[in-house]
């Protein structure tokens, strides 16, 4: 019974140890943390393109297979992206006007490498003789980026060029 009486004792000897700032991890500062900066290799576009880059290396040196994988994953990749900061966007429009534009200035970029990943994607599979697996990634490219941007104008040629589709765009 007597050591019962001990406990409270002990805390108040003891206290409450405050580990504020017991460990800081190398951080510079603490305060501006931040796990999913542009800097981080996780959940960005620097990500994107890092899987669009070793798809290339692969590309070079005749790894179709594992090149396929890179180019997939950045694919996996910039659709996510695309579709949370469109999510943002919508979620944030009428409260807060500075949200909705920073998500839609991100997610044009993401959906510009979501089209140069279909773009690597889909001259992998005409390069290894499936065309037919190339066909769904050029028109999303056209769909994404519009039939008059660079980059969908290119797709509509490519899709001319594999006889998916006969007249020729103008525009």
């Amino acid at each position: 019974m007597k050591f019962l009486k001990l406990i409270p004792i002990l805390f108040i000897f003891f206290g409450n140890v405050p580990y504020k700032n017991e460990v800081h991890a190398d951080i510079k500062n603490p305060e501006n943390f931040k796990a999913l900066s542009n800097e981080s290799k996780n959940l960005s576009i620097s990500n994107v393109e890092y899987f669009l880059k070793e798809g290339d290396n692969l590309v070079k040196k005749g790894d179709f297979e594992k090149a396929k994988d890179f180019y997939l994953d950045a694919r996996k990749l910039a659709k996510q992206l695309a579709s949370f900061y469109s999510d943002l966007n919508s979620s944030f429009k009428g409260i807060d006007a500075r949200i909705p534009n920073e998500m839609q200035r991100k997610g044009k970029q993401t959906l510009q490498i979501l089209a140069e990943s279909n773009k690597r994607l889909a001259s992998l599979y005409i390069k290894t003789k499936k065309p037919e697996v190339a066909v769904p990634l050029l028109v999303e490219t056209i769909r994404i980026m519009s039939p008059n941007s660079p980059e969908g104008k290119e797709a509509y040629e490519r899709l001319i060029q594999l006889g998916f589709v006969e007249t020729k765009y103008k525009g």
